[in-house]
């Protein structure tokens, strides 16, 4: 037996493939030294492998140095089985301590200002700024030289989509941990893998014979001579030439996007098999024994328009080395989900699952699931396949949920969506657990990524909580799903393919998975038509992907070169600190200050520069509006679209557009305002999730554990009106980053921000807020914004929430308005019209709490009105019950026609009509003035499965001309004929011939 449980999740007898390494014993003398006399062997606790973290959202604390062997006492080729938090902290340990980097948190999985991407996939995407050399100045992004760190990556959407093959093979996950390396314009190639070969083969002593080195093999089309320089840099470290393999453009040449920064890139595989064999043509062939653990890619070129390359003016370095694929090599496992990532989520499976063990064949295994190898040998039932999705998705969901990412309707949100679902399906379907199983599965998840990543610990409840909402609204979809299927199917007749619109429907609207259709469909004996779904999905993904790219390339940025063109011309970053440049005069109204002409504008001047402008333009006495502003690497830029030629060194004029900036500055500061107010009434766990802030109004998404109340909307709305009543002064001012992050109680969302950074706090100085242990940024709104505001709240005047929705469960929205729009819609006797027209009132603009309280009055009245129809319904039909059962005594089929004013009222009859007459079958045709003939059945459980209902009901609704569906019990439906003695000899015969 193992003597490492926890450690390396190992509980059996090792059974090593041929050439591999078995697992061995986890010494606690090479974790942490040699032994003092006296002092006993005690296995270290796993936890003490994973301190706490260094800051939120951070990394672990340092360890005491790693040994990956065993012991002194035992052979130099046995290897350890280091836990994964110990493989982590040596990764960011190693460039940190011994090569100088700069260890940096984990961005959240959401991307910060990229438009085009779904989720952070790749540890280099924080880093982007950086390559594109669009980086604020100030920010902490132009100071990183060497940096590492350990990013929660997502791959299931979008260009890089691994989602497919989860659970297929045993090292594709959806969410994995980059481990990587960066340099910005430091060091290059030569020293890039000269690190990477000592970690690997040195710190964690993996045996070089196994590991196998590709370098890009050049491109004749492109131009691009094969990278020689990253061959030799190899065979200088020692590499065998048989180990260095050139692969051409898609494997060894990297690129952020159709143009951007790119260049080679060099790769290092593993071979799991080893034993002295050459692998050399598994390499790169999607072979499980022969997997990619890291990636060196060296930007050295731009990605033109026009498809041609140009060097970079910097030359950065981006590794990525994944710490499943790393962790399964040093714990000497064939899949990942056999290392201490995955194996206690798989134990946590066992308990709920207990049950099944010993009934079914196909769970009989699952005791051993986490403790034997999982590739190879058959699967029956796909059980080995769930509990690999299962135990993958759980971990996805954490992350996502945890940095703010929810289960929604579009782009990431609905890859989430879809990923919980499929889950879900695997749960439900082939491990037929219980409800609430996914869920239960979390603490799990925050036990092995807790330490690395507290936010997981801090929104455990809050995971769980979405999970299971989730959850239960999909199996309800499945149900509503499986009827729209049944009745499509009986509506269909003879068909080979079901309907291609109803299949695509439901996967868009109700998120049925198309397979699911398909498997439902097919136990009918129909197709789904694949070919049509496949073109419906291929046009689904080319709009997505075009919107993408059109809210990408609507943002205007100058390129890395011009960026740099401008650095070397010595054209100094815009200073946009003019817009900060105004009072408020004693009538109350923002007037002059310095920078504002005689009129009360804001103007400036400048030059343009690379024929970029910088509010309204006026050139030469003509006057341009300015279509958008953007900033990029510190330079304002300023589209306009003119008839006069403008060229580099030209003088313009700005002027800002006073009554617009005025507004959006009101809205702005209202938006602070409401996000305090949110926290006050709703409790500090309320945090923005979005916002934008328009002249019209503003919008602001929150997370939140409940649905807002009337009550609570009335006090949000109270708050606020309280800051503006006392005409608060609004404070602003620039800090130092590190001292305005140490505000008690400061309210940020997670950005990348200036330094210094302007810090805005109501009501209360700043130098109040920012001294040590102050609480008084606890009693108001102080938060990081490099935007404009009101000086004094009172020019807000006032503030009418008009609309709060749930975007998805967890998030709500709130639309608000301020000043004269928020009077317009405050709370009024509603005026309703007469029947004269006389005395019309709007009663669509107010205040959403009053909404909400007519919506409730409105629903009682409709609660109790539908209760009394249905009373008189019932009602109505024991009376014509009455008169049936008299003309009808004892018969088993009953065929009749009876007045009825509605459908619902021809059901009730056939209801009770049949539990007064057991084992009768009934159908009820009701003629009305339309024209129309209504039809209701029912059928006794004693002639079932032979006679259906809706069978009974869609032959005779036919034969009047019309349709019909329901179940086997009962059915309904309609047609037109002025046969009705037709209609019922139809359905008298049709019983008859199923009796």
């Amino acid at each position: 037996m193992c003597p490492c449980p926890g450690l390396c999740g190992s509980q059996i007898p090792a059974t090593p493939a041929a050439g591999s390494r078995s697992c061995c014993r986890f010494s606690p003398r090479s974790l942490h030294g040699p032994l003092r006399r006296g002092e006993a062997r005690v296995p270290p606790r796993v936890k003490m492998a994973t301190a706490g973290p260094a800051r939120a959202g951070g990394l672990l604390q340092r360890l005491p140095p790693a040994a990956w062997r065993c012991g002194p006492r035992r052979a130099r080729s046995a290897t350890a089985c280091p836990p994964a938090a110990q493989v982590r902290q040596a990764f960011l340990r190693f460039f940190q301590e011994q090569h100088g980097h700069r260890l940096v948190p984990s961005a959240p999985v959401r991307p910060r200002g990229d438009p085009g991407l779904l989720f952070v996939n790749a540890g280099m995407n924080q880093f982007k700024p950086i390559f594109l050399g669009t980086a604020h100045p100030q920010s902490e992004l132009v100071q990183y030289q060497r940096v590492v760190n350990s990013q929660k990556c997502v791959r299931a959407g979008g260009k890089h989509n691994d989602l497919d093959d989860v659970g297929r093979d045993v090292y594709h996950h959806t969410f994995f941990e980059m481990l990587g390396n960066w340099s910005f314009g430091d060091y290059f190639k030569e020293k890039a893998c000269g690190m990477a070969w000592e970690l690997l083969t040195q710190v964690y002593e993996i045996s070089k014979d196994r590991l196998y080195v590709t370098y890009f093999g050049g491109d004749a089309l492109l131009g691009l001579s094969p990278d020689e320089e990253s061959r030799d840099i190899w065979l200088s470290l020692g590499v065998p030439p048989s180990h260095v393999l050139p692969f051409p453009l898609k494997e060894n040449f990297w690129e952020m996007g159709e143009t951007g920064p790119c260049g080679p890139c060099t790769e290092i595989h593993y071979d799991h098999v080893g034993g002295g064999r050459h692998a050399a043509a598994l390499v790169n062939q999607d072979n499980p024994d022969v997997v990619e653990i890291w990636n060196l890619v060296f930007m050295q070129y731009s990605r033109e328009v026009d498809g041609s390359l140009r060097s970079l003016p910097q030359h950065h370095v981006d590794t990525g080395m994944g710490l499943e694929r790393l962790v399964t090599v040093l714990q000497s496992k064939h899949s990942n989900y056999d290392t201490d990532l995955f194996t206690p989520i798989l134990d946590s499976t066992l308990p709920p699952l207990k049950h099944l063990l010993s009934c079914s064949p196909l769970h009989r295994a699952a005791g051993a699931l986490v403790t034997r190898a999982w590739w190879g040998g058959a699967d029956i039932g796909s059980v080995n396949m769930a509990y690999r999705v299962v135990a993958d998705h759980v971990r996805t969901l954490s992350v996502c949920i945890a940095d703010g990412v929810y289960p929604g309707m579009s782009g990431a949100e609905l890859v989430l969506r879809r990923i919980l679902r499929r889950a879900v399906r695997f749960c439900t379907e082939v491990l037929h657990a219980p409800p609430g199983f996914l869920a239960s599965l979390v603490p799990a998840v925050v036990e092995v990524l807790g330490d690395a990543y507290p936010e997981l610990r801090k929104n455990t409840d809050q995971i769980m909580t979405i999970i299971n909402d989730n959850e239960a609204a999909f199996l309800s979809s499945l149900l509503r799903g499986r009827r729209i299927i049944d009745r499509t199917l009986q509506q269909i007749g003879p068909s080979k393919f079901f309907p291609t619109e109803v299949a695509w429907s439901l996967h868009g609207n109700l998120g049925f998975p198309l397979d699911l259709i398909d498997l439902m469909v097919e136990e009918k004996g129909i197709q789904l038509d694949w070919a049509t779904l496949g073109q419906l999905a291929q046009k689904d993904r080319k709009t997505r992907t075009q919107q993408a790219e059109q809210l990408e390339g609507s943002v205007a940025r100058l390129d890395v070169h011009s960026l740099a063109q401008l650095q070397r011309d010595g054209v100094p970053a815009t200073d946009d600190s003019p817009k900060y440049a105004y009072t408020i005069g004693q009538d109350g109204k923002y007037g002059k200050s310095p920078g504002l002409d005689g009129s009360n504008q804001l103007t400036t001047s400048l030059r343009v520069c690379a024929l970029t402008v910088s509010v309204s333009l006026c050139f030469e006495d003509v006057l341009f509006p300015v279509e958008s502003v953007h900033f990029s690497g510190g330079y304002v830029i300023h589209e306009v679209t003119t008839p006069e030629t403008l060229r580099a060194g030209d003088q313009v004029q700005l002027f800002v557009a006073e009554a617009h900036r005025l507004a959006c500055m009101v809205n702005h500061t209202a938006t602070h305002l409401l996000s305090f107010a949110l926290r006050r009434v709703l409790g500090d766990r309320t945090e923005q999730q979005g916002s934008h802030v328009t002249a019209e109004q503003l919008r602001f998404d929150f997370s939140t554990k409940a649905p807002v109340t009337t009550q609570q909307l009335r006090e949000v709305e109270g708050v606020i009106q309280e800051m503006v009543e006392r005409n608060e002064t609004v404070y602003m001012g620039e800090v130092p980053l590190a001292l305005a992050s140490g505000v008690q109680g400061l309210r940020t969302i997670d950005e990348v921000y200036p330094d210094p950074v302007r810090v805005v706090s109501v009501g209360v100085p700043i130098e109040s807020a920012l001294t040590l242990n102050s609480q008084a940024a606890m009693q108001t709104s102080v938060e990081l914004c490099c935007g404009t505001h009101l000086l004094q709240t009172g020019a807000m005047q006032d503030l009418t929430i008009i609309s709060e929705r749930q975007l998805v469960k967890g998030i709500s929205q709130i639309i608000a308005v301020t000043r004269e729009q928020a009077k317009q819609v405050k709370p009024r006797r509603l005026r309703f019209p007469l029947s004269d027209g006389t005395d019309e009132g709007d009663i669509t603009a107010m205040p959403q709490w009053q909404r909400k309280e007519l919506q409730a009055i409105l629903k009682a009245l409709q609660r109790a009105t539908n209760t009394a129809i249905r009373k008189l319904e019932i009602s109505q039909a024991a009376e014509k019950v009455q008169d049936l059962l008299e003309k009808h005594s004892k018969k088993s089929v009953i065929i009749d026609t009876i007045p009825a004013d509605s459908l619902s009222i021809l059901m009730k009859v056939v209801n009770q009509l049949c539990d007064k007459s057991p084992g009768a079958s009934v159908l009820l045709l009701s003629p009305q003035a339309s024209g129309k003939v209504l039809c209701a059945c029912q059928v006794s459980e004693s002639s079932l499965p032979k006679f259906s209902a809706a069978d009974w009901a869609l032959a005779v609704c036919t034969q009047m001309g019309g349709n019909a569906g329901g179940s086997g019990t009962v059915a309904k439906g309609s047609g037109n004929t002025k046969d009705l003695q037709g209609a019922l000899t139809a359905a008298l015969d049709f019983a008859w011939s199923r009796l």
